[in-house]
Formats: structure tokens, sequence, C-alpha cells
């Protein structure tokens, strides 16, 4: 009997052992899945809700952008703590702990060369670089919620992290949140083509009065140079998902969101938007060039971009009277005489290629020696820089200014050259120089530009400037001012390395690269621009959804080689 009962317990026993391990794998998918729907929430509103969210038309639109995002990233955190401690207390009860343990011992020093990758490590400098400045600071509260700025302070940089770690790390990637994000896109770039012809759908601008004063806000996004930042990154994912897609009916939807981009851009009236452009159609051949199909939609692009300015020409011809017009350097482009034969030429030329390749279909190239038209392409950058540094040494040394006409505010570097950003940044380097050893590694605390202008410089800006000033207008001097030499420096080295990580893991998705380019072009604006809650938590929520890609094992299916 004895026998036949401890039989019976070790039958249970073993019966017990084997359905638990399945509970147990089951219990870490559930918890997976529900952490993951949680940050998909987030991820979603971001995406798709974030750019189109107001209050007080745009009286109040960098507070509504920020306050929404610190919102939606504190729910974020306080669900996670919340399920995170449920699940836990669970672990103990039902599985004695063993999913704490392993999760833990992943965090362990000896176990941070396979937690974290060089980018993590990147930006946990860059924070801590960021909560060194704030001690140290002269303006430790000011630092810290960046009210004396554009709310940038500690708090707004620590939840870009936050956020970082929290969707690279624990949220599945799908391509419908970047589709999403596309779409939402497009809505803002509609807003802002409708403004330019003073339609204010939006009742932004009630009365005559208004549409004066606001005549540098548009969208649902502000200022004109925040608004063409977002849109720089909308046309660089849009590009790139147009040249990567094989699939017709994506492509027509790729191909739309690009042209809209275009005209949204370019009526945006902002020279940032030369710095995006630039981006776009630098970088591309690099990829493109290497096929006759690349090369093809390279030119189909092309054309399609000098078209789309040719039919602004003739929309401010015919509606001189109700468009705002431009007023940029777009505005010497439209009044070239020969554009339109410009735009003759390039389609004839795209034409010409996609006969071709209908004859001759062989995909590659075939190089002569070891010359291929990547390196012609690089040859013709590398000699357009030069060019251009020899006329901007001629209109600023060579005493030559008179020679450049219209370009000369674009080539003559001195105080009011880009709406006085010449003046501030020449003054930024100057506070930079009169800064304690201290405040030279470490800044003067994030966000806190302004409140030095005030200790040093403030009635000399009111004598030059007319107003107040708040932000060095380059992202890499507003580092180096507020964060010091280590900010700017640990800022610069986690970009290389996004850069670098998304890049060697392009071929995982092709929404990979679409992010990669929209990411740079917002980098490359953001030269001449400030950073803000308004269009910064996009770039941010781009890089962590590149980087939670990244961390898949499989290729997709439907990516394309070019």
């Amino acid at each position: 009997m004895s026998i036949t009962t401890e039989s019976s317990n070790k039958t249970e026993n073993e019966s017990s052992a084997n359905t638990k391990l399945p509970d147990s794998h089951s219990f870490s998918q559930n918890c997976s899945s529900i952490i993951n729907d949680a940050v998909s929430i987030v991820v979603f509103v971001l995406a798709a809700v974030f750019p189109l969210v107001f209050h007080n038309s745009y009286y109040d639109i960098l507070q509504t952008k920020y306050y929404f995002y610190r919102f939606c990233i504190l729910i974020l955190l306080f669900l996670l703590a919340l399920l995170g401690l449920g699940m836990l207390g669970f672990d103990f009860l039902r599985f004695r702990g063993i999913h704490t343990k392993k999760l833990f011992s992943k965090l362990l020093p000896s176990r941070w060369t396979s937690t974290f990758s060089l980018t993590d490590a990147a930006l946990l400098a860059f924070w801590v670089s960021a909560l060194i400045s704030t001690l140290q600071s002269d303006f430790r509260s000011e630092a810290f919620w960046g009210n004396q700025g554009r709310y940038s302070g500690l708090l707004l940089l620590s939840l870009y992290v936050i956020s970082y770690f929290i969707i690279s790390r624990l949220w599945n990637f799908h391509g419908i949140f970047v589709e999403l994000f596309l779409a939402s896109g497009m809505l803002m770039c509609l807003f802002g083509i409708t403004d330019y012809f003073q339609m204010d759908i939006l009742h932004f601008r009630p009365d005559a009065s208004a549409i004066t004063a606001m005549w540098s806000f548009t969208s649902t996004i502000g200022n004109i140079n925040t608004y063409t930042a977002y849109v720089g990154m909308v046309m660089g994912l849009a590009a790139i998902m147009f040249v990567l897609e094989k699939r017709f009916w994506k492509q027509v939807w790729y191909y739309f969101c690009l042209v809209i981009s275009f005209f949204a851009i370019i009526m945006g009236r902002s020279d940032n938007a030369y710095l995006s452009l630039g981006a776009v159609f630098i970088l591309l051949p690099f990829l493109l060039f290497s096929s006759k199909e690349g090369i093809k939609k390279y030119l189909f692009i092309t054309a399609s971009f000098f078209t789309v300015i040719q039919v602004i020409d003739i929309l401010n011809q015919q509606y001189a009277g109700i468009v705002v017009g431009l007023d940029s350097l777009f505005s010497i482009i439209t009044n070239f005489s020969g554009l339109h034969y410009v735009v003759f030429f390039l389609w004839m030329l795209t034409l010409i290629l996609w006969f071709f390749c209908k004859k001759f279909p062989s995909k590659t190239i075939p190089a002569k020696g070891s010359v291929t038209l990547v390196h012609i392409w690089s040859a013709l950058i590398l000699v357009s820089l030069l060019i251009i540094c020899i006329l901007f040494w001629d209109a600023n040394m060579g005493g030559h200014a008179e020679r450049y006409g219209s370009l000369g505010r674009y080539l003559i570097f001195n105080d009011t050259w880009g709406s006085h950003r010449g003046y501030i940044w020449r003054r930024s380097l100057w506070m930079y120089q009169q800064m304690p050893f201290v405040h030279q590694l470490f800044g003067c605390g994030p966000d806190t530009y302004g409140c030095l202008v005030n200790q040093t410089i403030m009635l000399e800006v009111q004598n030059t400037m007319g107003n107040y000033l708040d932000n060095a207008h380059n992202a890499f001097l507003q580092y180096l001012i507020t964060m010091g030499l280590t900010g700017m420096i640990t800022y610069m080295f986690f970009l290389i390395t996004v850069f670098r990580h998304l890049f060697r893991n392009h071929k995982k998705n092709p929404y990979i690269l679409g992010i990669l380019l929209a990411t740079i072009c917002y980098v490359f604006q953001s030269l001449v621009n400030l950073e803000l809650p308004v269009v910064t938590p996009s770039f941010w929520l781009l890089i962590s959804m590149g980087m939670a890609v990244c961390q898949k094992t499989t290729s997709q299916p439907d990516y394309v080689t070019i």
C-alpha cells in the first residue's frame, strides 16, 4: 500500500513539475504581452495624436505639447510600475520569484556588457552629464524644470531617456505605428498648406489682426521653423519608404506623403527647410546609385520636387492676393525664368531611363574599374562643398559681397545673418569663454541659456535684436553652453552610435532606413534651430522605435533591396 502511495505521489509530483514549466513560460509571455500593450498605447498616442494636440490656438502651443508629452510618459511609468508590482507579487506566490531573480540578474554590473549597447551607454552618459550640470548650476530650479527656457530642463531630458529605454526594450515594433506617424504628419502638413492659402481651417486666426500677427505660425505645430522641422522628418521617412517599397498601392501612399511633404516644407517658408531637403537629396544617392532602378527613382523624386516648386509658383501667381507668399531661397528658385525647362528636362531624363531599364533590365550597373556612381557622387559633394567654402570666403574675406545679390543674405556672415543667428552664435561662444572651468565642462544648467544671458548681455541683446533671447538657435551650441563640453560630446556620441546602429541593422526591416533618414533630417535642421517639446519628442520617439526594431533577430519578408 505504501509503495502504491509513494508511486502515486511521485507521479503527481512529476505531473506537477511537467505542468509547472509550461505555466512558467506562459506567465512570462503574458507579462511581456501586457507590458507591450501598455507601451503600444502610449506609442500610438505619441505617433498619431501628439502632433495634432492644441488648446488655445498658438498662444499656449508650447506648454500644451510639453504637458501632454510629460503626462503620457508619467502615466506610462505609473502603469508599468503598477503592473510590475502585481507581476512580481504573483511571481513570488506562484513561482517562488524565479522570474524576478532572472530579471534582476540582468541588471548586475557583471551583465552590463551584454545588457547595454554602446548607444545605451552614450545616452546614460548624456543623462549623467545633464544631472551633474543641474546640480552644479547657479540656477538649479530653472535647470530642473526648464521653466525659464523652453521646458527642456533635466526633467524633460530624463523623460526622453526613460521613454527611450522603455520603448526600445519593452516594446515589440510594428510597422503600423510608423504608418500612423505618417498619416498624422499628412494631416499636419495639409493644415499647414491650407494656412498658406489663409483658409484658417482650425480657426486659429479669428480676426484680421491675428492673421497679421501670426504670419510666422502654422498648422498644429506653431512657429514655421518648428513646423518645417517636423515636416522634414515626415519627408525623410516617406522618401525612403517610397524607394524601398515594392507593392504598388503602398508606393502610391508613400509617394503621396512625399509630394505633400514637399508642398508643406516649401510653403512653410523657413530657411531651415533647406537643411532637411539637403539631407534627403544628398544621402539618397548613396542608397540608390548602385542600380538603374535606384537612379530612376532618384530622378523621379527630383523631378517631382521641382514640379512641386513650379506648381507653387503658378499658384502664387494665380492667387497672389490670397497666398502668404514665399520669402526664402525658394522665392529665388521660383523667380528663375528657366524653371519650367529644368522640370521638362528632368521628366524627359526620367522617361528615357525608364525605357532604358525596360530594354536592359539588368539590376546592377557595371562599374568601370573601381569607380562607381556612388564614388562620383561623393566627389561631386566634396567639390560642391569646396565651391561653397570659396564663395563664403570671397563674400566675407575677399571683399566681394556685392557680387552675390540676393544670395548675399546666405553667404555674408554677420550679426544679421540667419535672423541674427550670426550675432547669437558669436555672443554664445563669448559667454562660454567667460565661464568658470567647471561650467565649461558641465554648463550653466539644462535650458538655462536665458538665465545666463540675463546675467551677462541682456541689455546688449535688447539693443541689437529688440527682443528676449533664451536659446542659442543651434542644438549643439545650446548643449555646449547649458551642459558644457561633456554634454555636447555625449549628445554627439549618442547620435553617432544611434545612426551607426540603425544603419548596421537596416536589412532587418525597411522602416529602419526610413527612421534613420527622418532623424538625420531632424539633426541637420537642428544646426540652425531650437529643440522644443513641440517636435523633439517625435524625434526621440522615432529613435526609440528604430532601436526597438533593431532588437529583432529575423528579417522582414517585405524588405526590398535597391
